[in-house]
C-alpha cells in the first residue's frame, strides 16, 4: 500500500495532494493526515515533533521523508513525473536543506488552513482516518 502522510493544515501540502489526485488515474496512492489515527498507528518509529515539517511516504513497509518522499512519489506516479528522477543525483543533504527551507516557510508562502482538510464525498475512499 502506498500512503502519503501530509500536513492537513498546510495549503502547499494540500495543493500537492490535489495535484496527485488529479494525475493518479490508477488510484495507487491513499492519503492520511499526520494528525490522524493511521499516522498514529503506522508512524510510531518517527519523531512525532518533526512530522508536520515533512511529507512522509509509506510504500509497503518502507518510509521516505522530505525530498526522498517527493521524488519517490513522483517516480511512482509515473509518466512525465519520472523526469524528476535525476534530481536524486543531487546530494541528499542539499536536497533536504532546500526541502526544509521550503517547509519552514510554507505557511508564509501559501498560507495555512484553519482546520485540517476534510475530503469530499468523491475523495473519501482515498483517505485514511
Amino acid at each position: 500500500m502506498k500512503i502519503i502522510f501530509f500536513d492537513g493544515y498546510c495549503n502547499l501540502c494540500n495543493g500537492f495532494v490535489d495535484l496527485l489526485m488529479r494525475r493518479d488515474k490508477e488510484n495507487i496512492f491513499t492519503y492520511a493526515s499526520q494528525d490522524g489515527d493511521t499516522a498514529a498507528m503506522l508512524l510510531t518509529s518517527l519523531d512525532s515533533s518533526k512530522l508536520p515539517s515533512s511529507i512522509i511516504y509509506r510504500r509497503d513497509e518502507e518510509l521516505f521523508q522530505q525530498s526522498d518522499a517527493v521524488l519517490k512519489i513522483l517516480d511512482d506516479l509515473g509518466g512525465i513525473w519520472r523526469l524528476a528522477k535525476p534530481l536524486a543525483w543531487i546530494p541528499k543533504a542539499i536536497r533536504d536543506a532546500i526541502y526544509r527551507m521550503i517547509s519552514k516557510n510554507r505557511y508564509k508562502l501559501l498560507g495555512r488552513r484553519d482546520s485540517c482538510r476534510i475530503p469530499t464525498e468523491t475523495e473519501s475512499s482515498r483517505f485514511l482516518p
